[in-house]
């Protein structure tokens, strides 16, 4: 199937089973307490919808890139172990994943604590990107659009699936307000 919906407590997300990666995923950061640790916790598959598997991450680049942090959801080990759903994975260059990608993270949890964020995470593919020899096929750039609840007012990001050449606040793009719908 070209798009799959899914909605679980965590997220919701637009699902390309062709492509073994989501499309689209929404999710709401709040100022959640810390209660549980990831520890040793794996991705794992769904049995009704074909994603990504470990397979296509295997000796190359690639991180199982969060859309939806691990981080922001530690609150329960319930809310946790949806984010590690490859549902909510991505091939992402590991030095994105590990750098850039991680801060901005971390940042929101930051905004957080002031007031709720709503983030469409929108992943792209063109005529360049690449279809590993497993199924999967690598997104080409990532946009994340963060929605201020208190302020009404959006940021929006764009990040190169590659080795990132500047910090994530220098990758602020202008948003399109029609672009935001996350239904």
């Amino acid at each position: 199937r070209e798009e799959v919906i899914i909605e679980n407590a965590v997220f919701k997300v637009w699902y390309s089973e062709v492509k073994e990666q989501p499309t689209k995923l929404v999710y709401t950061s709040t100022n959640r307490p810390k209660n549980v640790d990831r520890g040793s916790m794996n991705f794992y598959t769904e049995s009704d919808v074909v994603t990504s598997n470990n397979a296509d991450y295997y000796n190359n680049v690639w991180d199982k890139g969060h859309l939806a942090p691990a981080a922001t959801y530690s609150d329960s080990k319930e809310n946790l172990k949806q984010t590690f759903s490859f549902l909510n994975c991505a091939l992402q260059d590991q030095y994105l994943n590990r750098g850039e990608w991680r801060l901005l993270e971390e940042q929101e949890r930051k905004w957080d604590d002031l007031e709720s964020l709503t983030v469409v995470v929108k992943v792209f593919f063109d005529k360049t990107s690449k279809k590993l020899p497993t199924g999967s096929t690598v997104p080409s750039y990532f946009q994340k659009h963060i929605y201020f609840e208190k302020q009404k007012k959006w940021k929006c990001y764009v990040f190169l699936n590659e080795k990132p050449k500047f910090h994530w606040d220098e990758l602020e793009m202008i948003c399109d307000p029609k672009e935001h719908i996350t239904n």
